[in-house]
Parts: C-alpha cells; structure tokens; sequence
C-alpha cells in the first residue's frame, strides 16, 4: 500500500444521500484537525441546510454560489454565470494550499450543462495543492471525472419518501 499525499472522493449516482455522505467527510476532517472548505454549485441562499449551520459554528469556509435548481431559474444564462464564479472560488481554494479538503458540492450539474469546461475542471482538480483533498458531489458524473477519482461512490435509489408525496424535512434531507 502507498500513501498518497491527497485524493479525490467522487459521489454520484441518482440515490439520495451524495451531498450527506461528503459533509460526514467534512466533520471528520475538521475532527482531525484539517482547514476545510465548501462550495455548493447549485443551491442557493435560501436553502440554509443543517450541515451549513454547523459548518459556521466550526468556522468552516462555506460559499453557496447557486440560485437554486435549474427547473425553478428565472435566468439560465445568469445562473451558468453563477456557476462559473463558484468555479473561480474553488480553483482559488484547490490551489491555494490553505485547504486540506475542499468539496465541491453538485459539481457535476454545470459540467454536465457545459457552463464549465470538462477539461478547466479536470486542470483545476490536478493543478490542486498537493496536500488539498477534494470531495465532488452530483448526479451523472462525466467517465472522465469517474476516471481521475481516487474513489468513487454510487448512490443508486432503491425508494425515496419524496415519490410517495412525502415533502423534504428538516433534519433528514437539509
């Protein structure tokens, strides 16, 4: 076995559960003492999840740089332009080596819209600082993200409350 100096975590799949098992990685990590960061693609202010209010009390940097879910934007091309600022964010924070880990929480969704380069990200994700682990969330990762991953998670769906009209709560699902 080699030890290598940092990694990439992958969580995909259509199952609920990606985003959680990566913020259980972030206490962990803050547990050990490392520098964590987060920047959320596709969520927005509005959504004030339990984990974010935790990252603050732990003085976690946390960046929501979303509007929200693309079905429910009043504006594509302003939040394509959203996602591609929280990209600026996390390239500065991959490569700053003021991080032990950064997670890139629903960075599959603008890569899989083409608001992000595929092959900027991947630069960005190998470019990072050799001691910044990276935790990347969202459903249909592209083969070349798959590829570049140290290990990678798929959350496959078996049931979910929300199909039998059972609404989100507080304290399971944000």
């Amino acid at each position: 076995m080699t030890r290598q100096a940092s990694r990439v975590l992958l969580n995909t799949g259509d199952g609920k559960g990606k985003s959680s098992a990566a913020f259980g990685v972030m206490i962990r990590a803050w547990a050990r003492g490392w520098t964590v960061g987060v920047v959320q693609f596709i969520k927005s202010e509005k959504w004030v999840v339990g984990e974010r209010k935790l990252a603050h009390q732990l003085n976690i940097r946390w960046h929501t740089l979303g509007n929200g879910f693309t079905w429910e934007s009043a504006d594509i091309d302003h939040s394509a332009e959203m996602a591609r600022h929280a990209f600026v964010v996390a390239t500065e924070m991959l490569s700053s080596g003021d991080y032990d880990m950064v997670i890139l929480d629903e960075f599959t969704y603008p890569l899989n819209y083409g608001w992000i380069e595929l092959d900027a990200a991947l630069q960005a994700i190998k470019g990072r600082s050799s001691k910044t682990n990276v935790v990347i969330t969202g459903r249909n990762a592209p083969s070349e993200l798959l590829e570049l991953a140290d290990t990678a998670t798929e959350m496959r769906k078996l049931k979910h409350a929300y199909d039998r009209g059972i609404r989100a709560r507080k304290g399971i699902e944000y």
